[in-house]
């Protein structure tokens, strides 16, 4: 049991202490992390679009001079806006001074606030040639090393007779990057997980990424050999890494698809290897070809007749026991095919066709749900998607289509009804046998196949201190599912109203629920689906109350509910402090919170700052306290240090986790250190 003065001492920190922008990053990446979690992609990393909005800072985006694939990704940006931009630009002519933003239709302060660090009117002068003199002075280079470690010893780690992990606790991670203007960049990663040997009996790390890319060269728009990924149309088609999907900004259900990208992140999952490029044909067409080739992490089985299938590739890039280790890289991955695309500033169309072939086959297994699940060992996928603006409404769709399967349309419009009303509505329709490996669009389950849905979605603001969002999404699957043996239906509701009075205080309120259905658990006597009910209710105060020092107070409740079994009930209160100082070398945050929920049904997720480019949203469930402590230290001008001290402390656990994850104990903490030296 945790002393009674220490949780005297914590609510009084609550209650009495400052009540703001705790990130480093801004609401934005925060919503986005969180949202990510709650839809169960914990894994997912977002660290490129945080070093990308990093790069942006260094480097503005020249108004005058820009293209909307640049403006796509700065996510303070939605696809209406990006398409009223450049037709003010069509009528009125260059940008005279960025006050001129406050001009064009769609564009409100909080947008212009947010776009600000990210663009100019005034860019360097562009390098004419490229030369190893101009390479090796004009070029920045950055190398970064972090390490980190769990302080507590997980079963795993044990001598046991049985499976553990083979390697030590340590994570490491080292990543090296250059950038010669926006015209050529190189990359490398190295990365070590905790239990993974760290040379696997070999001098090689665990995972290794990277690539050169080459920009606006004459008629080669981009070219990537090594590490890619693609994102075009809606998801729908072909799209590798995150993406937004449903979140608190209703406009961020609408794709910003920003084709070809060098590969940067830390998942080892969600990448292309080989070489593609985007070549300019003439005006506004473009062709993307594209090649790789991979091995990938599979699970093999012999079936009698002596070959061998698979059912799952695992995503994880886990390789810390024998079984592990065995699978790795034992599946190869080929996929090539190319993209034609017409871009303008008001309408752009392309169609996407590729083929994937794999060195075993894939068997949808004997579980009445994976019936339609794909089977073979070559799947050949085409898509078309476009996009129009008309007015103050932006069309935008995509239909995909899996030969010798099913067909997936979405077809959605955003509309700026008023200066202060803005609406998105999108419908969905994914056939049970669409299949597609590399597919990202919106919807309620992971796999964009058996499901219909309707979203409807609204920005109002009737004040310029008022914003109010709210969104409603209906779906349903018209086949089985996991742990739902028949059709089955749900919808899902949020609404936050976000009050700003002034630049230096910000007051949050949320509403959300989620109505789905689900097999009763086993020895229910429901003979069928029961409902499943989650409601979060959520108030948050952001508050800069001194030139160093921001806050931010949060307070959640949850319900959860399967069938008639008894209502879990929990939540989850928090306080961050952020020191932040323009002038000072030293900066940091702390967060010290408390959370009480019955099971990880009612779990809460929680965007946690962390180390540059480290990502993170804590799931809190269980009783207890949780807290941890940023610190950043710039040793000299060209070198940063940061540290991380994390805990959680589980009042009523002897026990934290299961199998090889298992500790023995209260108490759950890890430290990182990272450094980065930029030259």
């Amino acid at each position: 049991m945790m002393p009674a003065s220490l949780r005297l001492f914590f609510l009084l920190i609550l209650i009495c202490s400052g009540i703001p922008l705790s990130a480093q990053e801004g609401e934005q990446v925060k919503d986005l992390k969180e949202s990510l979690a709650e839809n169960g992609n914990e894994e997912e990393d977002v660290s490129d679009l945080t070093d990308q909005l990093d790069f942006f800072r260094k480097h503005p985006i020249d108004l005058n001079h820009t293209h909307p694939e640049d403006l796509k990704k700065l996510i303070c940006l939605s696809p209406l806006q990006i398409s009223s931009f450049f037709r003010y630009l069509s009528r009125n002519g260059k940008l005279i001074d960025l006050l001129e933003l406050q001009s064009i239709p769609d564009f409100d302060l909080e947008t212009i606030d947010r776009l600000l660090p990210f663009v100019t009117l005034n860019p360097a002068t562009a390098y004419s040639q490229l030369n190893l003199k101009n390479l090796r002075q004009q070029g920045s280079n950055q190398i970064m090393l972090r390490y980190g470690r769990l302080l507590e010893q997980q079963k795993g780690f044990r001598n046991l007779a049985g499976s553990r992990y083979l390697g030590s606790p340590d994570k490491l991670l080292l990543r090296y990057k250059y950038q010669y203007s926006d015209l050529l960049s190189a990359s490398l990663l190295l990365k070590k997980d905790a239990g993974e040997p760290l040379f696997n009996g070999r001098p090689a790390i665990d995972f290794l990424s990277g690539n050169i890319a080459l920009y606006k060269y004459r008629h080669i728009r981009k070219l990537v050999i090594g590490d890619y990924s693609l994102q075009f149309g809606q998801g729908l088609s072909l799209w590798s890494g995150f993406s937004f999907g449903k979140g608190p900004d209703v406009t961020s259900v609408a794709s910003k698809d920003v084709g070809l990208k060098a590969y940067t992140s830390t998942n080892e999952g969600s990448f292309f290897r080989g070489i593609a490029g985007t070549v300019q044909l003439f005006r506004n067409f473009y062709l993307s070809p594209f090649f790789s080739f991979r091995k990938r992490d599979a699970s093999l089985k012999v079936m009698p007749d002596g070959t061998i299938s698979l059912s799952t590739i695992s995503e994880n890039g886990l390789h810390r026991t024998q079984t592990e280790i065995k699978n790795r890289k034992t599946l190869g991955q080929q996929v090539y095919g190319l993209v034609l695309q017409y871009i303008s500033d008001q309408f752009s169309a392309g169609f996407v066709g590729y083929q994937s072939s794999y060195g075993h086959i894939f068997t949808n297994g004997s579980a009445a749900y994976k019936r339609y699940y794909f089977a073979g060992k070559k799947l050949s996928n085409m898509g078309f998607h476009y996009n129009y603006t008309f007015r103050n409404v932006y069309f935008y769709g995509e239909v995909s289509h899996s030969i010798n399967g099913g067909t997936a349309i979405l077809q959605g419009a955003m509309a700026s009804i008023s200066p202060r009303l803005s609406a998105v509505f999108v419908y969905r329709n994914y056939d049970k046998d669409h299949h597609n490996f590399f597919s990202q669009a919106i919807g309620e389950a992971s796999e964009t196949a058996n499901e219909k849905g309707a979203y409807l979605g609204l920005n109002f603001s009737p004040h310029s201190h008022w914003k109010l969002s709210v969104y409603i999404d209906y779906f349903k699957f018209p086949w089985l599912k996991y742990r739902v043996d028949s059709a089955s239906s749900g919808y899902e509701v949020l609404a936050q109203l976000r009050y700003t009075p002034s630049k230096k205080l910000q007051i949050t309120a949320r509403f959300k629920t989620e109505h789905k259905q689900q097999n009763p658990d086993a020895g229910s006597p429901a003979p069928s689906l029961v409902p499943l009910l989650k409601t979060n209710y959520r108030l948050e105060c952001n508050w800069q109350f001194h030139r160093k020092f921001k806050s931010q107070q949060r307070i959640e409740l949850v319900q959860y509910q399967k069938g008639s079994k008894n209502e879990e009930l929990g939540y989850l209160v928090y306080q961050d402090l952020d020191y932040s100082p323009l002038s000072s070398k030293l900066s940091g945050n702390v967060r010290l919170a408390y959370f009480n929920t019955a099971s990880y049904n009612s779990r809460i997720y929680a965007y946690e700052d962390d180390v540059l480019s480290g990502s993170g949203s804590g799931g809190y469930y269980g009783k207890g306290i949780r807290t941890y402590l940023n610190v950043r230290y710039r040793l000299l001008k060209t070198l940063d240090l940061w540290g991380r001290y994390a805990l959680y402390f589980y009042r009523d656990k002897t026990v934290i986790g299961s199998g090889l994850d298992e500790i023995m104990g209260s108490k759950k903490s890890d430290l990182k250190f990272q450094v980065r030296y930029q030259f």
